[in-house]
C-alpha cells in the first residue's frame, strides 16, 4: 500500500513534498514512492533523518509546469512525474498518486491513465468544508467548468459514496447547490439535475443554499466545476482575511492583548479547524482508481496529510461501491444514455 508522490509538481517542489513525505513516513508509518528527478530527491532527502523510514525513489526525466496544458500533459510529457506517479497506481505498484502540480494535467493524466470508473463520463474534484456540525463535501470544485445535469448527478452519487465510505458518515445527505431552497429557483442546470435526483435512491434533501455549506445543512453539496470552484476560492480567501482582521483588531490596544491571552486556545484550535492542510488535498473522484489533487502552494503538512487522506480513500473500496450505486439508480442511467444518443444526432 505505497503512496506515490510527484515530487517535482508543487510550487515549492521537491523541497515540501520530500518534508512531507517524510514526516508521513515518521508520523504515519505509510510507506511512499518519491517520483522526480532522483539527483534531486536524493539531496533533499540527505537533509532529513531517514533511516528506517520506508521511502524510495521513482525516476522521472520530465515535469509538468503550471502553464502547460492538459493535453501537452498527456501526449507529449510521458515521462513527466505526475504521469509515472499514475503509472505506479495503475501497475499495482502503489495504492494512490499524490500531487500538488498543474490540477487541470493532474485531473487529465489521472483520467487518460486510470481511466473513468464504468458510468461515470466526468470525474470531479471534492474537497472538504469545516462546518458547525462537522464536515461536508462539496464537488467539483473546478474539474469542470460546464456540465450537463446527468453529470450533476454522477457528481452526487460519487460523493454520497466518498462521504460514506471515507468520512464515515452512515446516511449523507445530498443536497443541490442553488440561489434558493424553493423548487422555482435555480436555472436550467439545476432544475434538471433536481428532477433526476429526486428519482435515485441517494437521500436527497433539495436544493440548498451557499450559507448553508458552513451550517452543514447537508454532507455532500453538489455544484458543477465552475460555481464550485468560486466557492473554494471565496471560502479560502474569507478565512484568511478575517484571520488576519482579527489579528489586526487585537494588536489595537492592551486590553484586546490581555483577552487574547485567556482565549488564545480557543483561538488555535479554530485555526486548525479552518486550515486546509488539515485535509490535505482533493480527492479526484470518478478515476478508476486514487488521486489527490494538492494546492500548488502546499505546505509539508498538507502533503503529509494528503498522503494519509489517500492510502484512506485507497483502503475504502470507494470505485466498487461507485459501480453499485450506480446500478442502484436507473434514472441517471437513462439520462446518461440520452446524453449519448442527442450527441450522436
Amino acid at each position: 500500500m505505497r503512496v506515490a508522490v510527484d515530487a517535482m509538481g508543487g510550487d515549492n517542489a521537491p523541497v515540501i513534498e520530500v518534508e512531507g513525505a517524510v514526516a508521513a513516513c515518521r508520523d504515519f508509518g505509510l510507506p511512499v514512492t518519491l517520483v522526480g528527478d532522483r539527483e534531486r530527491l536524493e539531496a533533499e532527502l540527505a537533509k532529513h533523518a531517514v533511516s528506517g523510514l520506508d521511502i524510495d525513489i521513482f525516476h522521472a526525466s520530465e515535469v509538468i509546469g503550471m502553464h502547460d496544458s492538459a493535453s501537452d500533459a498527456v501526449r507529449k510529457k510521458k515521462n513527466s512525474s505526475v504521469r509515472l506517479a499514475f503509472e505506479l497506481v495503475r501497475d499495482g505498484k502503489a495504492c494512490a498518486a499524490v500531487s500538488a502540480g498543474n490540477s487541470g494535467a493532474t485531473m487529465a493524466v489521472g483520467m487518460f491513465v486510470l481511466k473513468r470508473i464504468t458510468g461515470i463520463d466526468r470525474p470531479a474534484i471534492a474537497t472538504i468544508f469545516p462546518t458547525l456540525k462537522g464536515r461536508t463535501l462539496v464537488l467539483d470544485v473546478g474539474g469542470n467548468v460546464d456540465c450537463k445535469p446527468v453529470h450533476l448527478a454522477q457528481f452526487a452519487i460519487m460523493g454520497e459514496v466518498y462521504a460514506r465510505y471515507v468520512m464515515g458518515i452512515a446516511n449523507p445527505t445530498v443536497g443541490l447547490l442553488s440561489n434558493g431552497e424553493e423548487d422555482s429557483k435555480g436555472n436550467e442546470l439545476t432544475r434538471d439535475t433536481h428532477a433526476i435526483l429526486k428519482k435515485t435512491s441517494l437521500n436527497y434533501a433539495g436544493y440548498v443554499e451557499g450559507r448553508d455549506i458552513f451550517k452543514g445543512s447537508v454532507e455532500v453539496v453538489v455544484c458543477d466545476g465552475f460555481v464550485g470552484n468560486v466557492v473554494l476560492k471565496l471560502s479560502e480567501g474569507l478565512a484568511d482575511a478575517a484571520g488576519r482582521m482579527l489579528k489586526a483588531e487585537i494588536v489595537k490596544s492592551w486590553i484586546s492583548k490581555i483577552g487574547y491571552l485567556f482565549v488564545r486556545g480557543a483561538f488555535n484550535r479554530f485555526r486548525k479547524i479552518v486550515d486546509y492542510s488539515e485535509y490535505g488535498g482533493a480527492p479526484l473522484l470518478g478515476i478508476n482508481g486514487v488521486g489527490m489533487i494538492c494546492h500548488g502552494g502546499s505546505s509539508s503538512k498538507a502533503i503529509k496529510n494528503a498522503i494519509r487522506f489517500a492510502h484512506e480513500y485507497a483502503g475504502s473500496g470507494v470505485t466498487e461501491h461507485v459501480v453499485e450505486k450506480l446500478s442502484e439508480n436507473y434514472a441517471v442511467s437513462v439520462q446518461r444514455d440520452a446524453l449519448k444518443i442527442s450527441s450522436t444526432d
